[in-house]
């Protein structure tokens, strides 16, 4: 897989029927390495390793409906009450990140409310801040480390 603009984190992987899998701390268990799922893993890494947000408030692929279709988001943070704080849309790294994937994003969250936003493809790193009562977002260097 292609380097990605992450720092280095040590990963696990294995092979399977041809197929390389990467270990996916979340959901605890090898998953085949696509190009998306390469960026998704350095994402959780960097949170987990860099923003010290804590495994058990992150949230990887899971279903939500949005107009009676099954969407799946990447990767959500949860406050300890349960609401989101983070909600991240990871592409692989050779597409371009787009308006197209912010009205994604940006229709995922009208559901999720999320606090702040994260769309990647590895190499560029979009972070807002969302202001519910505006609709509206506010780009940001990055995103806050956690905190208790």
């Amino acid at each position: 897989m292609q380097p990605l603009n992450f720092p280095a984190y040590d990963f696990r992987f294995k092979n399977s029927e041809n197929k390389v899998q990467i270990f996916d701390v979340i959901r605890k268990k090898f998953v085949v390495l696509q190009p998306e799922e390469w960026v998704r893993q350095h994402v959780v890494h960097s949170l987990i390793d860099d923003k010290k947000y804590p495994k058990s408030l992150i949230n990887v692929e899971k279903q939500l409906k949005i107009n009676n279709l099954t969407k799946r988001y990447d990767v959500v943070v949860y406050n300890p009450d349960g609401s989101i704080h983070v909600l991240v849309e990871c592409k692989a790294p050779k597409i371009k990140i787009s308006q197209t994937t912010f009205d994604q994003i940006a229709r995922y969250n009208m559901q999720l409310r999320a606090n702040y936003l994260i769309v990647t493809n590895g190499l560029e790193h979009y972070y807002c801040k969302m202001d519910s009562e505006e609709e509206k977002y506010t780009f940001l260097s990055q995103i806050p480390d956690f905190s208790r």
